[in-house]
C-alpha cells in the first residue's frame, strides 16, 4: 500500500482528496501548514506528496526545494496543487523538482490519473543498464547518471526519463502528445506546454548540449547529434 501526503490549508479539499485517496486504496497522511508537512515528509518518507503552492508557514516551493535538496526525501515525488495557473508558476514549481502541477479546480479523475503516473515513473527500471551517448552527452540507464563533456548532469526523474526518451529515439521527431504519453505515462488533460516547460529545464542543465534538442514549430521536438 503506498502512503500520500497530502499538504494543503483548505480543509474541505483536503479532506475531499483524503477520501477519494482512501477509496483508492492508498495510506494517507495529512498536514494543514506548512510546517507541519514539512516535518511529517521528513519524519515519514511518503511514497508521494500532493504540495500545495501557497501554505501558511512554509510555501509550498520552499518546501520542494528543501525535500528536494535533502539526500533522504529527493526521491519523493511532489505533485504541486495550486489555483495559479499562470506559465511563470508552473516553471518555478518545475524549478524546484516538482515532478507534476495540477490547476484548481479539477477532477479526481485527473488528480488519481497523475498520481498513478507520477508513482509509476518513480519506480526502478528493471532493465539491463546500458551507456547510451549522443554528442557529448552520456547516459547511464543502470545508474540513471547523465554526464555531459564528463560532468555529471543532475536531473529529475521527469527530466531524465524525457532525455532518455528523446536520446532513444535520436534524429526522430516526437510530438507532444507522444511524449506525455511515454515520459509522463498517461493522456494528458489540458495543457501541453508541460512538455515545454520541461525541455526548456533540461536545455538549461545541459548546457551547450542542450542545443541538441531542437524544436519541430507546431509539432514536437527531436534530438540531433549535430
Amino acid at each position: 500500500m503506498k502512503t500520500i501526503l497530502i499538504i494543503e490549508d483548505e480543509r474541505d479539499l483536503l479532506d475531499l482528496i483524503a477520501f477519494n485517496l482512501e477509496r483508492e486504496g492508498y495510506r494517507v497522511l495529512t498536514a494543514d501548514d506548512g510546517k507541519d508537512g514539512l516535518q511529517t515528509a521528513k519524519s515519514r518518507h511518503p511514497d508521494l506528496i500532493i504540495l500545495d503552492l501557497m501554505l501558511p508557514g512554509i510555501m509550498g516551493t520552499d518546501i520542494c526545494k528543501i525535500l528536494k535538496n535533502n539526500e533522504k526525501t529527493a526521491n519523493i515525488p511532489i505533485i504541486m496543487l495550486t489555483a495559479k495557473g499562470e506559465e511563470i508558476d508552473r516553471v518555478v514549481g518545475f524549478e524546484v523538482g516538482a515532478d507534476d502541477y495540477v490547476v484548481k479546480p479539477f477532477s479526481n479523475r485527473e488528480l488519481m490519473l497523475r498520481i498513478r503516473a507520477v508513482l509509476r515513473r518513480s519506480e526502478p527500471d528493471n532493465k539491463e543498464g546500458k551507456i547510451l551517448t549522443a554528442g557529448p552527452i552520456s547516459i547511464d540507464t543502470g545508474r540513471h547518471v547523465v554526464t555531459s563533456a564528463g560532468e555529471e548532469i543532475v536531473l529529475t526523474t521527469t527530466e531524465y526519463k524525457l532525455l532518455l526518451n528523446l536520446a532513444e529515439r535520436l534524429g526522430r521527431v516526437q510530438n507532444r502528445d507522444l511524449l506525455l504519453k511515454n515520459v509522463w505515462g498517461y493522456n494528458y488533460i489540458g495543457d501541453t506546454r508541460t512538455v515545454d516547460t520541461h525541455i526548456t529545464r533540461l536545455r538549461t542543465k545541459l548546457g551547450s548540449a542542450g542545443e541538441m534538442i531542437k524544436t519541430v514549430r507546431g509539432f514536437g521536438y527531436k534530438m540531433e547529434e549535430s
